[in-house]
């Protein structure tokens, strides 16, 4: 008999047992748990990174043991799937001629990430390192009386304070906002290329993961093809970053060559999936509205960015991050289940691929939703629910977002096992701020973050399943009373009290909003929401407006967005251009 079956065998007993017993109420248990976490974060899995076998494998292994424990699959196969980036890759039209000279496509040039695909023969115009800074500290203009409007402009990467670890310079250094700025410019293409000081080794990097394009064509060149292009004036590349460097001062000019080059770059796709299973609610009158149960089980594969040993390649096993509320999510369902009379309303079960590459499975959940989202009661999200310390410490997020979730939290808690720590705020680094952005009320459940986080020693072994099976009794009180109770939740905003832009470089001005993250507009970027009291809400922006412009420069999608926040200043007044139901709006913000 295999094991699968043994275990049909049990939960058929206990059904039975219930059958005839409605007081008896399936408890969740530490072995249980492990077993979970134990396979999520096996070397099989190979770290779950969303798109690869083993993130497939995590979601036929959840999908699968619910269906035992008699949930119901609310597709076809239980499976909810979308598309994602896989990889950027340089296309074969990548190519740059000068003075009669073609340029090899792989060891003299490369695209960019962000790089338009097209291409244009046109003058070079040399603008140092192409900033525009004038705050307290700087006051640096690359452009002053420059005319690139539709040239090429070459740029070297980097600033003048290369070996600073702390520098002014710093929060304008990114290549891509450099290539925004000489598009603002009127360019209508960038070369870059680094000096000796900048790099060495003259070497490209790998192209990272996808970017939203700026455009134009922006390409890295080699420091051969700079000074060829730069020889009509006796300049090269390292000299001119020696000079700048030491100066302080860029000078620009024109290069008096014409260049032609184009960029192609391809993005590859690759798909993941969601698991969506259901349990029908016990009451006709309150059926007909859902309690929605989730948790992310995607995590980092070998590590990459988002690892916090950047230099090591190893399976990030992903045990607490986020096995474990996987696990503990799918023992509070699978509780309900086997508990008669135990939910009123029908429940949902969901588990998020995509959430370390920006919320993705939750965002395409709430944006192709299997049910009507006014009908959701509420979201309770569980990441990180396996380190509960000796102290008891639990933190609870989200208790803001209707008005009675506080006093219901702080009720059904044993203060005896579990010290909580709670915050009124929907939105955060997680799942749940999906449906937050949806008008629904949410629960954010997690025992916090620890030296194992985001690394390959994040493994089953160290998680306390005791204490995850407190987490996940309380867990289950609360989401009983949400199933059960007569009246349905009223939302209410709370939060986000900033910005949440994880990859934002600079802090400075904010409007206000929790931007739409997964870039489910295009040509534009969506404000899920506007807080209330804060600049946005105060200039008349409403939840929902999509921003297509600041300052009437083009914002097409968030990291456009984060580019124009960061040239702002405090106290500025600011036009911004946004779509309202199909009709252009023009909005006056003071920052």
């Amino acid at each position: 008999m295999t094991k699968r079956t043994v275990r049909f065998a049990f939960i058929l007993a206990a059904l039975a047992i219930s059958a005839c017993d409605s007081s008896i109420s399936r408890k969740i248990y530490p072995k249980e748990l492990q077993e979970h976490v134990s396979f999520l974060s096996s070397d099989e899995l190979k770290g779950r990174m969303t798109g690869t076998e083993g993130d497939s494998l995590a979601a036929v292994y959840i999908r699968d043991r619910l269906l035992e424990a008699g949930l119901e699959a609310m597709t076809p196969d239980g499976f909810q799937p979308f598309e994602v980036s896989d990889m950027v890759t340089a296309g074969e039209r990548n190519f740059l001629s000068v003075g009669g000279r073609s340029f090899n496509p792989v060891a003299d040039i490369s695209p960019f990430a962000f790089s338009g695909n097209s291409e244009l023969e046109a003058e070079v115009y040399f603008a140092g390192y192409g900033f525009r800074i004038s705050n307290d500290s700087i006051q640096w203009d690359d452009y002053r009386d420059a005319d690139v409007q539709g040239k090429w402009v070459l740029l070297l990467r980097g600033d003048p304070e290369p070996h600073k670890s702390v520098s002014g310079f710093i929060p304008f250094n990114s290549d891509r906002d450099k290539a925004m700025l000489a598009k603002d410019m009127g360019a209508a293409g960038v070369l870059m290329v680094s000096g000796p000081a900048n790099d060495s080794s003259d070497s490209f990097d790998r192209l990272s993961g996808e970017s939203w394009p700026v455009g134009i064509p922006v390409l890295r060149i080699k420091r051969n093809v700079a000074d060829l292009i730069l020889s009509g004036k006796g300049k090269t590349a390292a000299g001119l970053e020696t000079a700048i460097n030491t100066s302080r001062q860029s000078g620009g000019f024109s290069t008096g060559m014409v260049v032609n080059a184009g960029s192609d770059v391809v993005v590859r796709k690759k798909y993941t999936r969601n698991v969506i299973m259901f349990l029908p609610g016990e009451d006709e009158k309150l059926k007909d509205q859902y309690l929605i149960i989730g948790a992310h089980f995607d995590h980092l594969g070998m590590g990459g960015s988002g690892s916090r040993v950047r230099d090591t390649v190893a399976i990030h096993h992903g045990a607490d991050d986020n096995a474990s509320g996987v696990a503990c999510a799918m023992e509070i369902v699978e509780r309900f289940a086997l508990t008669p009379k135990s939910h009123r309303r029908s429940i949902i079960f969901a588990a998020f691929s995509g959430e370390e590459s920006g919320l993705l499975g939750s965002k395409h959940f709430t944006e192709n939703p299997p049910v009507d989202l006014s009908k959701v009661n509420a979201m309770i999200n569980l990441d990180m629910v396996g380190r509960l310390s000796d102290s008891g410490s639990l933190q609870v997020g989200g208790i803001g977002t209707s008005p009675v979730l506080r006093d219901l939290v702080v009720s059904l808690a044993d203060t005896n096992t579990m010290n909580l720590s709670l915050t009124e705020e929907g939105s955060g680094p997680s799942d749940h701020s999906a449906f937050y952005g949806k008008d629904i009320p949410v629960l954010f459940f997690t025992t916090g973050a620890h030296l194992d986080y985001h690394t390959p020693y994040d493994t089953w072994d160290k998680l306390n399943y005791p204490g995850m099976v407190s987490v996940g009794d309380f867990i289950f009180s609360i989401a009983q009373r949400l199933a059960n109770d007569e009246e349905k939740l009223v939302f209410t905003e709370a939060g986000p009290r900033q910005e949440s832009v994880r990859t934002m470089r600079r802090q400075g001005v904010t409007l206000g909003i929790m931007p739409d993250f997964a870039g489910n507009v295009k040509n534009g970027l969506r404000a899920d929401l506007v807080t209330p009291g804060k600049p946005a809400a105060i200039g008349g922006m409403k939840k929902g407006d999509i921003i297509t412009a600041i300052n009437g420069k083009q914002v097409s999608n968030i990291q456009d967005y984060m580019y124009r926040m960061g040239q702002l200043k405090h106290g500025e007044t600011i036009s911004v251009e946004v779509l309202r139901n199909g009709k252009k709006e023009v909005l006056l913000i003071q920052l």
